[in-house]
């Protein structure tokens, strides 16, 4: 696992992170509408956005005054593919039981 995969996991081990990765899934949203509705506050927020950018998660964008915040196509790949290989190893071992169960019955 590289570092980057590493941090992700770590990010996504908060239950409000994974709740503003769900929010930032049909777009960009400044700090307020992420935080509107959370049981948390504004700040703590930011604080968890910085976590999420820093696992390349998210990125920030400037709109004037105004942060926005947006999935990481690259960062989300990256995990993608990392949890994918835990996918395909589960399949080539039940593949192997497969053919072994198929060897002793047959």
């Amino acid at each position: 696992m590289g570092a980057n995969e590493g941090l992700a996991l770590d990010a996504l081990g908060e239950p409000t992170r994974r709740i503003i990765l769900e929010r930032l899934r049909h777009g960009a949203l400044s700090v307020g509408a992420i935080a509107d509705g959370l049981p948390v506050s504004r700040p703590a927020v930011s604080q968890h956005l910085r976590v999420l950018r820093e696992a390349r998660l998210v990125t920030e964008n400037r709109q004037g005054t105004r942060r926005m915040y947006r999935l990481e196509p690259e960062g989300l790949s990256a995990l993608r593919i990392y949890l994918e290989g835990f996918w395909w190893d589960a399949l080539a071992a039940l593949e192997q039981v497969a053919e072994t169960a198929e060897r002793s019955n047959g």
